[in-house]
């Protein structure tokens, strides 16, 4: 299959050597079987939609309601491609796409959510096993907080209500979190940002955190399962 990587952030520079950048951290999720290709959609315009089956949407630092030159091209690509290529993203990817579809992203008067956060499933996609909950790294102030029409919640918790999302036309799903992040990255992010974006004890917290179960192969087997499940390549 053809994967397109949307790149609409980057790393810190001085973690990339050790851990790579967020396309390659998307590409490591998935696995094998992917012909993957990245696109900067910072720095240039969204591909044409027939050069890839499906497309991932990476994380960044912007926001998508920020009037920045290349957020209108990148919504105006995905409601494009709904139906015509799948669509998944991650932490600004869910949050574009919620955007993109209808819905409403805010800077969220909750603060920071950092560190390893637990969702509970709150409706089972077909691309899903039977777990009840799963933990996945975090790193976000900005929440969907209105959704899109046709979209259901997959998962939640008191803090990210709509931390999943997934598309009643089978054209999308996406997470709030980060399941691409390992917990040596998602450590090394947060001391990077260490009284920058996060307190000590907000810091400390998150890192302990993060020494508990993590659920992010199960996670990327579920992104696995929308992205080649039957009809791969295109929406059910």
């Amino acid at each position: 299959m053809k994967l397109g990587i949307l790149q609409t952030g980057t790393a810190p520079d001085a973690l990339k050597d050790k851990f790579g950048d967020f396309p390659a951290m998307l590409c490591d999720l998935v696995g094998p079987g992917f012909e993957a290709k990245t696109f900067d959609v910072v720095q240039g315009a969204p591909p044409s939609i027939e050069a890839c089956e499906a497309y991932m949407i990476t994380g960044s630092p912007a926001g998508v309601y920020e009037d920045l030159p290349w957020i209108q091209p990148l919504v105006e690509f995905l409601r494009a491609a709904r139906g015509r290529a799948r669509l998944v993203g991650v932490c600004f990817g869910h949050q574009i796409l919620a955007k993109a579809f209808g819905g409403e992203v805010i800077k969220s008067p909750k603060g920071w959510g950092v560190g390893l956060h637990r969702y509970g499933v709150e409706e089972r996609g077909p691309w899903m096993d039977a777990a009840e909950e799963v933990r996945i790294a975090v790193s976000h102030q900005d929440q969907v907080v209105q959704l899109p029409p046709g979209c259901r919640v997959s998962l939640t918790s008191a803090f990210t209500p709509y931390a999943g999302l997934a598309y009643e036309d089978g054209s999308a799903i996406s997470f709030q979190g980060h399941p691409e992040f390992d917990p040596e990255f998602a450590k090394a992010l947060i001391e990077a940002r260490r009284g920058v974006r996060y307190t000590d004890e907000q810091a400390d917290a998150a890192i302990a955190s993060l020494a508990g179960p993590n659920d992010r192969e199960r996670v990327a087997e579920w992104i696995r399962g929308f992205l080649l499940g039957e009809g791969y390549g295109r929406p059910n």
